[in-house]
């Protein structure tokens, strides 16, 4: 999956005002980025498409909202990008996700400590 760089700015505005519907979007971007509202409306529909957002009719317009949460596009994301190069039976994203982690401070490996230890947790309750 490929996300653009005003999909990921809407997606952004979206996961902190929690729904919005195209006017908003387009009044809150109009005086950073400029563009038109037909373009904060494709850019809407894209994001509605690839299924990164839900939608609902309020009136004449839709109200949108993220359909999944940020942590969640990050992992699909990478996901998308190693799959081409790491097979199954490599830890090549392994030994990645330990490169990378190089440039963490102490806070940062304890939070990924914690949360590997909830997977493992999971893995063991069978879910």
């Amino acid at each position: 999956m490929q996300i653009g760089e005003l999909e990921k700015l809407v997606l952004q505005y979206l996961w902190k005002h929690d729904c919005a519907d195209v006017k908003a979007v387009f009044t809150h971007f109009e005086k950073i980025r400029g563009g038109s509202l037909n373009t904060y409306q494709s850019t809407l529909d894209r994001l509605y498409k690839k299924e990164l957002l839900s939608r609902h009719k309020v009136g004449n317009a839709f109200q949108y909202y993220p359909k999944v949460e940020r942590q969640d596009l990050i992992g699909q994301l990478i996901q998308s990008v190693t799959s081409d190069f790491i097979s199954d039976e490599e830890n090549s994203l392994i030994a990645a996700f330990s490169s990378m982690s190089k440039d963490c401070n102490e806070e940062q490996l304890n939070r990924l400590e914690a949360l590997i230890e909830v997977q493992r947790e999971k893995l063991s309750q069978g879910k």
